[in-house]
């Protein structure tokens, strides 16, 4: 997969880059690229921005710096670029992002995903250039490159070899294979700490009715949280 992103601050995800995961993945092959709109603007002193028409507080990122930056840097129109890769625009008030919508992203051979800041996008950015809008949570951050990275995170992990273990990504909360629930609990060393035992059944060495019970414990967590589980 190819992941770029869209930033004014691409030195924050040299950071991300260097978490285990991420790393992995870097090393399997796929790529995370970032694109400083700033390099970009033909507007004098680096601008990026301009007051919103009709008023009011803050400032909006710019319709053609965003087209000169994505031109500039996939050589094509950005209203065509579309066509060719997954282009998202991090907003608040895009498609929420959930286990489903992560497999989808986790499946596309390119994606693009663009950082708000400000006041966010003019529209016209949002209405031709993207594919997408997503957004992690009905909340406001002071920008998107938090929000692109937990969209990064959360599909960089599910590709092959970005985990130590093929299976680390299979039966996980919210996942197809547990119905859509939260994960079931889980115990490790040691067996008994200040009168808290772990469940019999893990230390039974049955696997069947062990797989019965994380199950169960998987639905009871979905049922409690309101959660709408899978068909």
């Amino acid at each position: 997969m190819q992941l770029d992103v869209v930033t004014l601050f691409p030195d924050w995800f040299d950071w991300f880059r260097d978490q285990r995961h991420v790393a992995n993945a870097l090393r399997g092959g796929h790529e995370l690229r970032t694109l400083n709109p700033r390099d970009h603007t033909t507007l004098s002193g680096g601008q990026v921005d301009d007051t919103p028409f009709g008023g009011g507080a803050g400032m909006v990122l710019r319709v053609d710096v965003m087209d000169a930056a994505l031109r500039s840097f996939y050589d094509t129109d950005p209203v065509e670029l579309r066509s060719q890769r997954r282009v998202i625009a991090l907003t608040p008030g895009g498609r929420v992002l959930d286990d489903a919508y992560v497999d989808e992203l986790a499946a596309e051979p390119a994606i693009t995903l663009l950082c708000g800041r400000y006041e966010g996008f003019d529209e016209r950015i949002v209405q031709h250039f993207c594919s997408d809008t997503l957004s992690i949570g009905r909340y406001v951050l002071a920008g998107g490159e938090l929000a692109a990275m937990v969209v990064a995170d959360a599909v960089l992990r599910k590709l092959p070899g970005s985990l130590g273990h093929a299976d680390s990504a299979v039966e996980e909360s919210f996942s197809a294979a547990l119905g859509g629930n939260p994960e079931y609990p889980h115990y490790t060393r040691p067996a008994e700490y200040r009168g808290w035992r772990v469940p019999d059944v893990l230390l039974s060495g049955h696997h069947e009715e062990i797989r019965n019970w994380r199950r169960a414990r998987s639905d009871e967590r979905g049922a409690s949280s309101g959660g709408s589980p899978l068909p």
